[in-house]
């Protein structure tokens, strides 16, 4: 089992940047994905970005062009850079780690970090 620890949310105003971090421990060989999810109050859980191992990423189309995902597999820790935030962008941000894009077997969660964009 993997266990991911996340930081840097918090609250910012409209326009602003956050950068989150996840941290993993335990490695585990079968990691090959590595994301990023968010839920809103009273929403469905929604892909914000994901990075697999080969490099290639893939964005929630609300994101697309404002935020970049990264990852320091020295460190086994991904990134989401977050910039021009919006207030639509308030959410609990959720790290996932799994063995394939196409399903969610197996997968681990962070405990979640709050994000909050101000007007």
């Amino acid at each position: 089992q993997v266990q991911l620890v996340e930081s840097g949310g918090g609250l910012v105003q409209a326009g602003g940047s956050l950068r989150l971090s996840c941290a993993a421990s335990g490695r585990d060989w079968r990691i090959n994905v590595m994301g990023w999810y968010r839920q809103a109050p009273g929403k469905q859980r929604e892909l914000v970005a994901t990075l697999t191992s080969d490099g290639t990423q893939h964005y929630g189309d609300s994101v697309k062009g404002r935020f970049t995902i990264s990852r320091d597999n020295a460190k086994n820790t991904v990134y989401l850079q977050m910039n021009n935030l919006k207030p639509e962008d308030t959410a609990v941000y959720y790290c996932n780690a799994r063995p394939t894009v196409a399903t969610m077997d197996f997968a681990s969660w962070g405990q979640g970090t709050q994000v909050t964009v101000s007007t």
